[in-house]
């Protein structure tokens, strides 16, 4: 087996802590606090949520691109009621570390192997080790229609098909396509493995991650883009799946009881949280085709052409203090006049600050908000250089004359990431410019 490295040159790219129920976050419109569920709950659970967070925050829900929710809005004495009520209701809350499995583990006839027996070993393993980072996530993949290739991840249990049977691929840092490959192992095996990683990780201290282990291994490679969770689509012979979202991961409480209501009416009595910042509910055919026309009809996102679906962007001003502008409104502007660059092809990236929350990973393409202005970065994060920075109020004209260079010079086969990595920094820069004193 490979020996695990210790090499720790990359501390600098750390990241900070979570918010979570019971230690919630300080942002720009009060305490923000996270629900991270395990498992399935029912729409009168996630109504119920909704009105707690009316209650006691400011009614304003977030969904994070790794399936958790999120309630804003809280003061320091909501956010100890919200805490209380919100365990009276039995939800399957997450304990300890994050254990993250597809949100179709165990019910999805196309994964290679359930990767829920690994993630509870792991999860309960991991109980006593301590001085883990405040971020460490593990990710245990079955395969399947949906998954968690693009998520970033310290330790990553992969299925594979081998001679000898189902054996699981264990990755250290990034993503699937950019973890290092560590070894692969039977499940036994990989559990022992990933818990021994961690207890390295824990005695590194709470800045040590993933990718401090993972010194000389190679990396995976691509594994394809994931099939995106929004539509309605079958899940196993007798079961269908609705994916909803929220425009950019975020709505208010009264929509989404409006949307449960709906929901609970066709007989749907269960929805998962999940990537992508969607909802999955699980019903027939016809339950989930109706619910998906109801939630299109009242704004929801509900199908992967959906050019809103091809953007990530954070809270923005003036929910988050960090940011410095307005990410949902510059971001709603790019959908609607954007849309043929928006193929799904790439996450445009709208960020408020250099931070890059919403998509911590690098881009096609990026807008960042900054003091004096916005930065536009190609194949980079969102604190990376530059090709253009520009005035507020040129945004929008800009990223439309990338969008037009991206439509006239785009190749037979050739999507929008493809077509932006080819055309490079300086052709993108000279369309920003071009018409501009």
């Amino acid at each position: 087996m490979t020996a695990l490295s210790l090499d720790r040159n990359m501390l600098d790219m750390r990241r900070g802590a979570c918010p979570a129920l019971s230690a919630p976050m300080m942002t720009g419109d009060g305490l923000l606090a996270r629900v991270a569920l395990t498992d399935a709950i029912t729409p009168a659970q996630l109504a119920e949520l909704c009105r707690l967070a009316r209650r006691h925050g400011n009614g304003i829900l977030d969904i994070s691109a790794r399936g958790n929710l999120q309630v804003r809005g809280l003061s320091e004495t909501s956010a100890p009621l919200l805490d209380a009520e919100v365990r009276a209701l039995n939800l399957p809350l997450r304990d300890g570390l994050a254990v993250e499995t597809p949100p179709l583990a165990g019910i999805d006839g196309t994964e290679i192997a359930d990767p829920r027996p690994l993630a509870e070993a792991i999860r309960q393993g991991a109980r006593e080790i301590i001085g883990l980072a405040p971020k460490m996530s593990v990710v245990v993949d079955g395969g399947g229609r949906l998954r968690l290739s693009d998520l970033l991840a310290d330790i990553r249990l992969v299925a594979v098909c081998a001679d000898e049977g189902v054996r699981w691929m264990l990755l250290l840092g990034g993503t699937e396509a950019t973890g290092r490959v560590f070894n692969v192992l039977r499940e036994t095996e990989a559990v022992s493995a990933t818990l021994a990683a961690l207890r390295k990780l824990g005695e590194m201290g709470a800045r040590a991650r993933g990718r401090d282990l993972a010194a000389g291994l190679p990396a995976n490679g691509a594994p394809g883009l994931p099939a995106s969770p929004f539509g309605a689509f079958r899940v196993s012979d007798s079961l269908f799946a609705a994916g909803i979202g929220p425009t950019f991961g975020q709505t208010n409480a009264e929509n989404l009881i409006a949307l449960c209501g709906e929901a609970e009416r066709l007989g749907i009595q269960s929805l998962k949280p999940a990537f992508d910042h969607s909802l999955l509910f699980f019903a027939t055919q016809s339950a989930c085709e109706a619910l998906a026309a109801f939630a299109a009809n009242n704004g929801f996102v509900t199908s992967p052409s959906d050019p809103r679906s091809a953007i990530a962007a954070c809270s923005g001003s003036p929910a988050c203090n960090s940011a410095a502008i307005a990410t949902h409104e510059l971001a709603a502007r790019a959908a609607q006049d954007c849309g043929d660059l928006l193929d799904g092809s790439f996450k445009l990236h709208v960020t408020g600050c250099t931070k890059g929350c919403a998509h911590p990973e690098p881009s096609a393409l990026a807008l960042c908000g900054t003091a004096a202005g916005l930065s536009l970065i190609t194949q980079g994060k969102a604190g990376d250089e530059p090709f253009a920075s520009v005035a507020f109020a040129d945004t929008n004209n800009s990223l439309r004359r990338i969008a037009d260079l991206v439509r006239d010079e785009r190749r037979a086969g050739e999507n929008s990431a493809a077509c932006l990595a080819r055309l490079g920094p300086r052709r993108l820069a000279a369309a920003v410019m071009s018409g501009r004193p």
